[in-house]
């Protein structure tokens, strides 16, 4: 049974996953200012890919394992690119605030995927909850309007990328530990970013500042990485799961305090519906697994 300082211990390092992905965010924005957006990406790729395979080492475990090439490992490769290639691209060309935003929709796309491939059942209140998740997003992205940011998409189209990873992610096969994961998630990145950059063809400038951002945004990955496992492992699920938004805290304080940015109120209006909809779906989806709740 899980204790009250489970609970917080999970908690705490939930908050300190978020913080490092927000760090980890602004640093590779910060870096592709001055390199090509293809260049950062291979380099996060080698980095967490080196990291994770001395974890994969350190545990014995091996790097070709045979259900590497399950049908559950490909898609979430192909998921991985889509997410982070997106993501990367959007908070690159838009505001990260904005992108941090839209971001926080992922736990409602997965369950709505949850839904339509796993047959999951989801009741009236949780439809409801996604409907007005995706509410939020429509309000920072305003389609149509004069506000309008293309670039915007981008971060949505990662966003469902992420979504797919992880439900991908539920489908892998049991062998195959976080570490190796990780190692595939992260491996993907580097012919993927190589081929962007090949493309866009820019010349490949680095300088020891860059490279310092890029070093420095692998870490903060793989303590994350590392910090959400732990959390998702201590304490109850519905306890530390909705501090999983506190992502989006850290963001907009780094977006002001880094890039000056400064969001209006329909994107604040729109984060704080995605959150609280998103909160609460991941809430229920507790209450309803511990059989304190009827499906509704």
């Amino acid at each position: 049974m899980n204790t009250a300082a489970d609970n917080t211990r999970g908690s705490l390092f939930m908050m300190l996953a978020m913080a490092a992905f927000a760090v980890e965010d602004m640093l590779i924005k910060a870096a592709a200012g001055s390199v090509s957006t293809g260049f950062v990406l291979a380099l996060f790729g080698l980095g967490g890919t080196l990291v994770f395979s001395l974890l994969c080492f350190r545990q014995r475990e091996s790097l070709l394992h045979p259900a590497l090439l399950s049908t559950p490992i490909l898609i979430r490769a192909v998921c991985e690119v889509v997410g982070r290639l997106f993501f990367v691209l959007a908070i690159t060309l838009s505001s990260l605030s904005s992108a941090s935003t839209i971001l926080q929709a992922t736990p409602l796309v997965v369950v709505l995927g949850a839904a339509l491939l796993f047959n999951e059942q989801v009741g009236l209140r949780r439809w409801l909850a996604i409907v007005l998740g995706f509410v939020g997003v429509l309000l920072v992205i305003r389609p149509g309007l004069g506000s309008f940011e293309p670039a915007s998409i981008l971060a949505v189209i990662g966003m469902v990328g992420f979504a797919g990873r992880d439900l991908a992610t539920r489908a892998a096969p049991s062998e195959l530990s976080n570490r190796q994961l990780g190692v595939y998630g992260f491996f993907i990145l580097i012919p993927t970013g190589v081929g962007l950059h090949l493309y866009n063809g820019q010349p490949v400038l680095l300088d020891s500042a860059t490279a310092g951002l890029i070093g420095a945004a692998v870490v903060c990955g793989v303590v994350a990485y590392n910090a959400l496992t732990i959390a998702m492992r201590t304490g109850e699920v519905s306890v530390v799961a909705p501090f999983r938004y506190t992502r989006l805290i850290f963001a907009l304080i780094l977006a002001a305090l880094f890039f000056a940015e400064r969001p209006d109120v329909a994107t604040l209006a729109g984060g704080l519906i995605i959150v609280l909809s998103g909160g609460y779906t991941l809430i229920y989806n507790r209450k309803l697994a511990a059989g304190s709740v009827k499906p509704i």
